[in-house]
């Protein structure tokens, strides 16, 4: 199921599915890198990424149905991907903690938590997005009064 819905960000390898074999790396995005193209990684992969994307898209979804792409990746990933050409609604969960009344995205916290959601997208084999909604792990609860069309806030605390 996963490896036919979930794709991967990597600054090396571009697009990944799941199950795709790889050599183990540390090589983060943002990472300068002088190439023919410009000097770093987004550079590098300029629209090959999301037309991997788009093309992944055309195939898998339902051809009345706007496609949806839930970004459950950092910021720095999600650069590589030009959401001005793709074929596709953005959808980006965020994360935040209640401190003192406020809310605010905890990275190491966040980070955890883009990897539960995932993980429950996995485990009950979501195909509605809206479904996403009822995401409630470690505390976390959909927000409707934080969120807005493309952005889903989940907050805990």
């Amino acid at each position: 199921w996963a490896q036919e819905r979930v794709r991967i960000l990597s600054g090396l390898y571009g697009l990944l599915r799941p199950l795709d074999l790889m050599q183990p790396y540390r090589l983060e995005m943002g990472t300068k890198f002088s190439n023919q193209r410009g000097k770093n990684l987004y550079a590098f992969w300029g629209d090959v990424i999301t037309e991997a994307l788009n093309k992944h898209l055309s195939v898998t979804q339902n051809k009345t149905d706007t496609p949806v792409i839930v970004n459950l990746a950092s910021n720095e990933y999600f650069k590589s991907v030009r959401t001005g050409i793709t074929n596709a609604t953005v959808i980006t969960p965020a994360f935040m903690e209640n401190k003192n009344g406020i809310y605010k995205i905890i990275s190491f916290y966040a980070k955890r938590a883009r990897g539960l959601m995932t993980s429950f997208a996995i485990r009950n084999r979501i195909t509605r997005v809206a479904d996403l909604k009822a995401f409630n792990a470690e505390d976390y609860r959909y927000n409707p009064e934080l969120s807005h069309a493309n952005k889903w806030v989940f907050s805990r605390g």
